[in-house]
């Protein structure tokens, strides 16, 4: 694994600014409230479509084959966003300009989505260490390793593009992502990973879908074959490779080893915003040690799609998603 090899581009100064601005113009017309209010969603779409174009250069699409870049240069002042929030349930309102930041960048660049099931339907997530959930592979874990994974690899409805963007990071953690374009695999091991051999469960942060009776577990493809190159579906920590031959678990195992091989560690400083496609990339975390006295590293979250996007097998479409459903901005 190599160290902070992220492509950067750099917001021009006054183009942070208005950013901030614009996003705070947005929180004094429709007030403090949670990143889902449907007023907020309609001014943050009326605003991004008249960011300027120096902006939208820089939210183009990731064009390389990492499959990602840090978008830097947005101001984060450390007192003034206080302290860490203890768990995602805590943060209420907590830096609501750099949601709104995120939601204005988010919506440049697709159509925003939340969960019903996932912190409160919002569409900006607080992801920060939770006591009590030291060691889950979620977002609110962090003394072990948060492993590589496709963003929401359960649900036909996932994410195409994941932001991340930094408040705070006093210990430098790392978030680690691999693309999977970089990867060497042998042809023979592609094509049965090809194949819709196992499923993917969904995480322990979505409320009851672990329990859901309405169906079997869907079995999925890891890789697909687009029109532009490879792309893949892959959460192991929640797929069943025990239920495998023994040659498609070598195969998985060999990739693996792969994204592995090829993985970046980036640590973000505040105000930066590392853009993933969910497509290409996998991502997780270093495990670290949260001390829970409001310094502890926070990032928050948007999850968006690109309307139109043909990167995934038409086969999904009939997959249940385990009753989880996604809002989408647009919709109100």
């Amino acid at each position: 694994m190599t160290t902070g090899a992220a492509p950067v581009r750099q917001l021009d100064p006054a183009d942070a600014v208005e950013l901030r601005g614009t996003a705070e113009k947005i929180l004094a017309a429709v007030g403090r409230g949670t990143s889902a209010a449907p007023q907020l969603l309609a001014r943050v779409a009326e605003s991004a479509d008249g960011l300027p174009p120096s902006v939208r250069r820089q939210l183009r699409p990731a064009d390389t084959d990492d499959g990602l870049f840090v978008l830097r240069g947005l101001d984060v002042d450390d007192t003034e966003l206080g302290p860490t929030p203890a768990g995602w349930a805590a943060a209420g309102d907590s830096g609501a300009v750099h949601d709104v930041v995120l939601l204005l960048l988010a919506t440049a660049m697709g159509d925003p989505i939340a969960w019903e099931g996932q912190q409160g339907g919002r569409f900006v997530h607080n992801i920060v260490p939770a006591p009590g959930h030291e060691g889950e592979q979620t977002g609110a874990g962090s003394a072990v390793l948060l492993s590589p994974h496709t963003e929401d690899a359960f649900h036909p409805g996932r994410a195409h593009l994941l932001m991340l963007s930094c408040m705070r990071n006093h210990d430098r953690v790392a978030t680690t992502a691999a693309g999977v374009r970089r990867v060497r695999l042998a042809a023979a091991d592609v094509e049965l990973l090809s194949r819709p051999l196992l499923p993917i469960l969904p995480d322990d942060a979505y409320a009851g879908a672990r329990h859901f009776d309405g169906g079997p577990p869907p079995a999925v493809p890891t890789l697909y074959r687009a029109e532009d190159g490879l792309t893949l579906r892959f959460d192991p920590a929640y797929t069943p490779l025990a239920d495998a031959t023994p040659a498609h678990r070598a195969a998985y195992r060999r990739l693996e080893a792969e994204l592995a091989r090829v993985s970046v560690a980036v640590r973000l400083a505040p105000g930066d915003v590392l853009v993933l496609d969910n497509d290409l990339v996998v991502h997780g975390r270093v495990p670290f040690q949260a001390r829970y006295d409001g310094t502890d590293r926070w990032l928050k979250r948007a999850s968006l799609r690109v309307p139109a996007r043909r990167t995934r097998p038409l086969a999904e479409a009939s997959e249940h998603g385990y009753g989880q459903a996604a809002i989408e901005a647009h919709a109100g």
